[in-house]
């Protein structure tokens, strides 16, 4: 059975999600694991299995036995690092978004095609079974020609202000789920952005130079609009809802809840909260885009989500960005699809 080795750079949140999960393949083997605070890291590692701990990623990178390396480090690091690991030869799982800037991404996505390897997108909401339901009917056209669609994400609780202020924004570190998420269900690209926002549930938020509640609407290539609504906090759980309407009915996906069992009693019916906190609410999708990330290297198949999906992505973050800014719409030009 074939197998592959791989490395994780930044031991964070979701660098520790991705040890997690990866350690459930069986073809995988986790040799080296890099931050740039390693100290506290020992006896974690140790307990993971892994066999080397370092706070220089280069070493991994230079590691022939490596074959694929995981970039979970600060967003401005995946720029840089896309293109060494690229140049190293290694395949590369990166997380969102790839650069703060488009110009970036499009360089680092021009050193992997050069480079020949494989680059997957952390856009793990694609792998979850309730989305990838509903895009499937749309493909299939079950639903018939789409023409709106919906989507709601709001988080249980802001972050803190020092995360808003590295985060490259709402739109940028927020909503590109979404935005993402709209290219893949209507399988069309976005050709016009409009955004308003607002600060309504932290004012440090907004002296961050943020915003915590937005609005987009999206125009698509096909004729469907859209429409995304995000808050940094939804007092009663993790909020995440998508429809697509079409002219031979609608798609929907619900909330994931703990249970799901109402109960009806005389004063009121009731069900339980959604859940609260993403990892719970995407933990299979999570497993998921790993698993498939290792499948495509292993047996050759396409990447499901591409450089090109995270550069698009970005693209419309930017565009909302600038339309909140502008007080107008935006138009966003058509691109052939890159690696």
């Amino acid at each position: 059975m074939p197998s592959l080795t791989v490395g994780i750079i930044g031991a964070g949140r979701i660098g520790k999600l991705h040890v997690d999960n990866l350690r459930k393949i069986p073809q995988i083997r986790i040799k080296s694991v890099s931050d740039v605070f390693i100290d506290h890291l020992e006896s974690w590692a140790k307990e993971k299995q892994i066999e080397v701990l370092t706070s220089d990623y280069h070493k991994m990178l230079n590691d022939p036995e490596i074959q694929a390396v995981f970039i979970c480090s600060p967003t401005n690091t995946h720029a840089t690092i896309i293109k060494e690991a690229a140049l190293a030869g290694k395949d590369i799982f990166c997380e969102k978004p790839v650069s703060f800037s488009v110009e970036e991404t499009e360089e680092a996505l021009a050193v992997v095609e050069k480079a020949g390897v494989r680059l997957q997108i952390g856009f793990n909401r694609r792998y979850d079974p309730n989305f990838r339901r509903i895009q499937t009917l749309v493909k299939d056209g079950q639903i018939g020609q789409p023409h709106i669609l919906r989507i709601t994400s709001r988080d249980p609780e802001p972050p803190g202000v020092d995360y808003v202020k590295a985060s490259g924004g709402l739109f940028m570190d927020m909503m590109i789920h979404d935005f993402d998420m709209a290219r893949y269900v209507m399988d069309s690209e976005v050709v016009e952005v409009s955004a308003a926002g607002a600060v309504l549930v932290d004012p440090a938020i907004g002296e961050a130079g943020d915003i915590d509640t937005a609005i987009v609407t999206l125009k698509f290539a096909n004729g469907a609009l859209g429409v995304i609504d995000n808050s940094r906090q939804a007092v009663y759980g993790y909020d995440q809802r998508l429809e697509v309407f079409g002219e031979k009915g609608a798609a929907q996906a619900d909330n994931n809840r703990p249970t799901t069992v109402e109960v009806s009693t005389a004063e009121a019916v009731t069900v339980d909260k959604p859940q609260y906190f993403f990892l719970e609410r995407y933990n299979q999708a999570y497993i998921d885009e790993v698993v498939e990330f290792t499948r495509s290297i292993l047996e050759k198949k396409e990447i499901a989500c591409t450089g090109f999906d995270g550069l698009q992505a970005q693209k419309i973050a930017k565009a909302a960005k600038e339309s909140l800014v502008k007080g107008a719409p935006v138009q966003l030009k058509q691109a052939a699809p890159v690696i």
